[in-house]
């Protein structure tokens, strides 16, 4: 422990402790239940309140930062509806498995169960999305329960919540012992060498292995690649796995899964051995029925998405590092080759309709994302919203060790994507950061494209304007049904970026799409582009069950019974063209 510093309050304590960990900014809103700390940082010339809009928007950023940096990062929100909003971004963050100490203030102690105005029971709220959440109720536990919440947060990678009453944060501490630094330690995991036993006569005796691999593959792609070149494997990446998989990689055969393609699934249904790598992927429909061997860090991963046949705990790096020294080369590359085969000509197909086409009045999603992938910096920060910004995301940006991609990918919430750019711009200044944001989600959290220009944050934003719940419609048209509720009455988002001080530009016909992009890219500040995109474009997963077959039967008959066959036109000319 440090030198004891005096008597200083609770807050300033909470302050200092941060700093010597590295910590050097806090996202949330000010209120007066907050009012200690945010004068404890209005003294500091190193420390800065990022104000933000919406207190959702500043955890979905802390977790941002946090996924790029790896560090712990910091989000709070003033009592009652101030740190409620704070939840779904915590559990983003929470399920994302990013360390993010949340400070949740509280009502005056002493009103504390009466129905005090602004009354709320956050230690009970957020037990679900976090790893340690708990009420200082007296300035003389806040030494101890900080330490104990931000070694959770840093150890357990996930989320800590600290609740704090607004009294007890101007409180002060008698003799305040600072924590030492925290921070990240190097761990390493490592099976058994029973386990890798196992292991090794599993994949010696197997004939055709493939392996999905995943966000846990973060660190260790030299291996990954030394592995699959040793075994003749083809490698298909979860879509928290892109990043860290599928750039120098002659064994990617791409995704699987609802966002993948064909290639993908193709390569895990023909395989004998499944080798699942740091991959929590959840849709059971995807998994073969073959053996499988999952590694994981986190054992409670293993067999909880498919059967496996041999769990092992360990890290991908360390276990693939020791497999290496242990297995046979397999030489008959027939099975790889004709994963390679497989993929290359999905991956031809995929970009013959990244194209501008001949549709007058709208452009091709898939066009916007192969141009961004183009234009964009070879270190750019992407981040995209669920749906179908996600699908694009997923099938046309080219990662290659230096861009960073950033989504809600495991817990699937709308709007993230201009929250997340907010953190990575924030935390990172000098770097691209492009959003690509669906109209849904964009407007979900409209509010805090004002913090781009009060912050002078230069993030390009893409908004796919389809004037539509896109991935939504799609899914009630695979349950057979027609689309309600899910149609958007945009206004022209260019214009309304110009009206609040940012650059804004509007995208209706395929050919000016470039000079768009190529503008935003070069204009120093932030940017809107409006691309008004296809409402009817398809995304067809790798794998069309019979009941998917069958609903979209239902619902081109009911669309039909309902007097709108013409729709049914449009949609094959916008799809089957090609």
């Amino acid at each position: 422990m440090a030198d004891a510093m005096g008597s200083v309050t609770a807050a300033t304590f909470l302050l200092e402790t941060l700093k010597r960990s590295g910590i050097r900014r806090i996202y949330g809103i000010a209120g007066d239940s907050l009012n200690a700390l945010t004068e404890a940082i209005r003294r500091e010339r190193d420390f800065e309140w990022v104000h933000v809009r919406h207190e959702e928007v500043a955890a979905f950023a802390a977790g941002a930062e946090a996924h790029l940096t790896k560090r712990l990062t910091v989000c709070a929100g003033s009592c009652g509806p101030g740190n409620l909003h704070l939840i779904n971004g915590l559990y983003d963050c929470h399920r994302s498995r990013v360390p993010v100490l949340a400070i949740a203030a509280q009502i005056p102690t002493a009103e504390i169960g009466t129905n005090y105005f602004q009354e709320t029971h956050p230690e009970r709220i957020f037990e679900g999305c976090s790893d340690y959440c708990a009420v200082v109720a007296d300035p003389a536990q806040l030494p101890r329960m900080l330490k104990i919440a931000m070694e959770t947060a840093v150890s357990r990678r996930g989320v800590s919540v600290l609740v704090v009453p607004g009294d007890v944060a101007w409180q002060k501490l008698k003799e305040p012992a600072f924590a030492l630094p925290i921070a990240p330690a190097p761990s390493y995991v490592r099976p058994s060498e029973q386990q890798l036993e196992r292991v090794v006569r599993l994949l010696d005796s197997a004939r055709r292995v493939t392996i999905l691999a995943g966000a846990g593959c973060s660190g260790g792609h030299t291996e990954l690649v030394a592995l699959a070149r040793k075994l003749k494997a083809p490698i298909v990446h979860a879509m928290r796995g892109k990043e860290f998989v599928e750039y120098d990689n002659p064994f990617d055969v791409g995704m699987t899964g609802l966002l993948g393609f064909a290639s993908g699934y193709y390569a895990m249904t023909s395989c004998d051995l499944l080798l699942v790598l740091g991959s929590d992927f959840p849709y059971a429909q995807f998994y073969p029925d073959v053996a499988t061997v999952q590694v994981d860090v986190r054992q409670e991963n293993i067999g909880r998405r498919t059967r496996v046949d041999l769990g092992v705990v360990g890290g991908v790096r360390e276990t693939a590092e020791l497999l290496l020294e242990r297995l046979v080369e397999k030489t008959s590359t027939e099975h790889l080759e004709r994963a390679l085969r497989h993929y290359a000509r999905t991956r031809r197909e995929l970009d013959e309709l990244a194209t501008p086409g001949s549709i007058r009045g709208s452009v091709h999603p898939q066009y916007v994302a192969r141009l961004v992938n183009e234009l964009a910096g070879d270190d750019a920060i992407f981040t995209c919203d669920v749906g179908t910004p996600s699908i694009w995301a997923a099938r046309y940006l080219r990662m290659n060790g230096k861009r960073r991609l950033l989504g809600s990918f495991n817990h699937g919430s709308m709007a993230n994507a201009l929250p997340q750019a907010i953190g990575a711009q924030v935390a990172f200044p000098g770097r691209q950061v492009v959003s690509l944001s669906g109209d849904g989600g964009f407007t979900m959290l409209m509010g805090d494209f004002l913090t781009l220009r009060q912050r002078s944050l230069p993030i390009k934003t893409i908004v796919f304007d389809n004037g539509a719940l896109g991935f939504v419609e799609l899914e009630m048209k695979a349950a057979g049904l027609r689309e309600t509720a899910t149609e958007l009455d945009n206004p022209n988002f260019a214009t309304m970026a110009e009206a609040v001080g940012i650059r804004g530009i509007r995208v209706t016909e395929p050919r000016d799409l470039m000079p768009a992009l190529e503008a935003a890219f070069r204009f120093d500040g932030p940017v809107l582009v409006d691309v008004v995109v296809n409402r009817l474009e398809l995304s067809i997963p790798p794998r069309i069950e019979f009941q998917q077959a069958k609903g979209f039967g239902l619902f081109a008959l009911r669309t039909v019974i309902d007097g709108k066959g013409a729709e049914l036109v449009e949609l094959a000319h916008s799809n089957l063209w090609r």
